[in-house]
């Protein structure tokens, strides 16, 4: 359960505000379909998050623990610095595949090397559980995107940006300070 968990609250801080967030609100937006679209991007992260997890979990095999836990420090503060820096989501054309399609090849694409994707990866490699692990990120983009998809307009005008990646990075840097003391203590 605490994999799950901290997988969930991890890949749901790091997804507020993110591109993958806004794509959501704009297809959600121009199809008016939001359970068309939630099932694009729920396709679209368990085939990004499960190979970017089970990624994760062959790196680990392969490095020894203290090592990976050096790493994982390093890429979890980089996620912290990350967090703090806004991103912009470019034009997004509807396509003529319809909603489904269009939403889980538009989400797939977007979350190719993503915060989001590469935390999954790092969660793969720190808890060697891909299923859990999947789980618990997907489950917090679900969640995010949701929130995108079906109040928008509410979240944001409530809801300041800025704190939400300050608390994200938070998060991050709680991870990033845990696995440097795992390495530092052996």
């Amino acid at each position: 359960m605490h994999v799950i968990l901290s997988s969930f609250l991890l890949v749901a801080a790091a997804e507020m505000g993110d591109k993958t967030q806004l794509l959501a609100f704009t297809l959600a937006s121009r199809f008016r379909r939001p359970w068309t679209v939630m099932a694009g991007i729920l396709a679209a992260t368990l085939v990004n998050h499960l190979g970017a997890a089970a990624l994760g979990g062959w790196v680990a095999a392969h490095v020894s623990p203290r090592r990976m836990e050096a790493i994982l420090a390093v890429m979890f503060l980089g996620f912290a610095i990350w967090m703090l820096i806004p991103d912009r989501v470019e034009a997004q054309r509807e396509g003529r595949y319809g909603p489904f399609l269009t939403t889980a090849v538009l989400f797939f694409l977007a979350e190719m090397g993503d915060k989001t994707q590469l935390a999954t990866l790092a969660l793969g490699a720190r808890y060697h559980a891909t299923v859990l692990v999947t789980l618990g990120t997907t489950l917090g983009m679900l969640v995010a995107d949701g929130l995108a998809v079906f109040l928008g307009d509410r979240l944001a005008s409530r809801v300041q940006s800025r704190w939400v990646r300050w608390v994200g990075s938070a998060l991050f840097l709680a991870f990033a300070v845990a696995s440097a003391w795992e390495a530092w203590s052996g």
